[in-house]
């Protein structure tokens, strides 16, 4: 665990113990399934024990409250010992057989990681093998090394798209070129739909990858679709290379992950802006600077009305939120965005915590939100004991994060405002909204709101009237 502690009278949490306790992050190939969910006609596929993929299936599924299919090669003892290549060929041949998918996104897991499987050799192998004329035509396979302990959820959903981007990239989709490439990151299904509008309202073609709005956010079927319509199509992924630019939110991973977009400026040369997600007026301001320069277009009058509307609410809201204090905690992408947004308020993000190893959170906070200086400590790689520990002397008002840090707020009486993933005991989880002047709109009623409700559960009389 990392701290970067900018107040000399706090004390810094005692150092990491030989376990984790309730960790603050989730799993590499959890990241992975969900960024591969975002891809038309794709099935995720872990090389792992059967186990791995019914835990990332139940967490997903109660976020989303969607259904989600994810394969898995069932490696066992005797795979373990004598190598998987034919469990991974017998799940490559069952998901295509059973789902006919445009592509398998192949996620490894810890286990055949740590025996050492040569997972790209083997998916060359079996391409090379396995046309059959009877099968119709074959789906593409993408492989996104994912051991758990080589990182986190997000590290493992930025390795899927890259590794999805590089295997298609430059591969065709001519009539798709000078358009915007945007790489939304992990947020919600919600925030997708609201990026495309934006796109939209700028004139921008764009592609936006990966997209899981529709697959994780669907209407209801009579009949179960095996493969559900949505995501980002292939002729998309392909014609990445052909981009005017590329736009990345968020992009914060650890040392050795790759985001998708300096692949393709590495590779094609396709400008790359990376931003802190558009949350508050300062980053969102950003993100439409950048829009409108890419597009030569003005902000839309539109979206300027949203920001003026969100303006005043600033300052209907003012009174209930200044000078209070928040402990943050979630990925690196959301929590930077938050803190710099509450900072913006009014409100102090005391403790920002995160379970992401990239080392650059308190750097970007210090640069995003230079008057937090002194006021706040970062903790990387925390789990929810240091975050708890941490917590205690803190005199915050609320908690921001998703649902793991419930119990934690609970247990020293503060409301917690759900944003993030996972989401697990509130309804419409998938659609909270966080990005652009509308998405902090949304925020700022439910900080304020629950800040509200809490003083009034506490007071001493009964009041209906602020």
């Amino acid at each position: 665990m990392t701290v970067t502690s900018a107040g000399p009278a706090r004390p810094a949490p005692p150092a990491r113990s030989v376990s984790t306790t309730n960790a603050c992050r989730m799993c590499m190939p959890l990241g992975a399934c969900l960024a591969f969910t975002g891809i038309e006609g794709c099935v995720p596929l872990l090389h792992g024990s059967q186990g791995c993929a019914t835990y990332i299936r139940r967490y997903l599924i109660s976020h989303f409250a969607e259904p989600m299919d994810i394969a898995s090669s069932s490696v066992g003892e005797t795979a373990t010992v004598f190598g998987g290549e034919a469990n991974l060929r017998q799940g490559v041949a069952n998901v295509t057989r059973v789902y006919r998918p445009q592509l398998i996104g192949v996620a490894t897991t810890c286990l055949t990681e740590t025996i050492g499987e040569d997972v790209g050799g083997m998916l060359a192998r079996l391409t090379a093998d396995r046309e059959d004329p009877g099968q119709g035509t074959a789906p593409v396979l993408v492989h996104a090394p994912t051991p758990s302990y080589a990182g986190t959820h997000a590290d493992g959903f930025q390795a899927a798209v890259t590794a999805a981007v590089a295997a298609l990239a430059g591969t065709g989709g001519d009539g798709l070129a000078g358009h915007v490439n945007l790489f939304p990151g992990i947020v919600s299904t919600a925030d997708l739909r609201h990026l495309r509008e934006l796109m939209a309202a700028f004139g921008l073609e764009h592609a936006l990858i990966p997209d899981w709005s529709d697959r994780l956010d669907g209407p209801s079927l009579a009949r179960y679709a095996k493969l559900p319509a949505g995501g980002t199509p292939l002729a998309e992924l392909a014609a990445t290379s052909q981009a005017v630019a590329s736009v990345t939110l968020g992009g914060l991973v650890s040392p050795g992950v790759t985001l998708a977009g300096d692949r393709l400026a590495d590779r094609f040369g396709v400008a790359h802006h990376r931003l802190p997600f558009p949350i508050g007026l300062r980053l969102t301001d950003q993100f439409m600077d950048t829009l409108a320069e890419l597009s030569g277009r003005p902000l839309p009058d539109g979206i300027a009305a949203e920001r003026g509307r969100l303006v005043d609410a600033y300052i209907d809201g003012h009174k209930y939120a200044a000078e209070k204090v928040a402990v943050v905690y979630g990925d690196e992408d959301l929590v930077l965005g938050l803190s710099v947004w509450l900072a913006e308020i009014g409100v102090t993000p005391a403790l920002v915590a995160t379970g992401g190893r990239s080392g650059r959170l308190a750097t970007d906070l210090a640069r995003c939100a230079p008057e937090l200086a002194d006021r706040v400590t970062v903790m990387d790689d925390a789990d929810f004991r240091l975050i708890g520990e941490a917590a205690r002397d803190l005199g915050a008002d609320l908690f921001v994060g998703h649902s793991k840090g419930y119990r934690l707020a609970r247990e020293l009486g503060l409301p917690l405002v759900r944003v993030g993933l996972p989401i697990h005991d509130r309804v419409g989880a998938q659609r909270v909204r966080h990005l652009g002047y509308e998405g902090t709109q949304a925020l700022f009623d439910r900080v304020v709101n629950a800040l509200i409700a809490h003083r009034q559960d506490h007071a001493d009389i009964a009041y209906s009237y602020m």
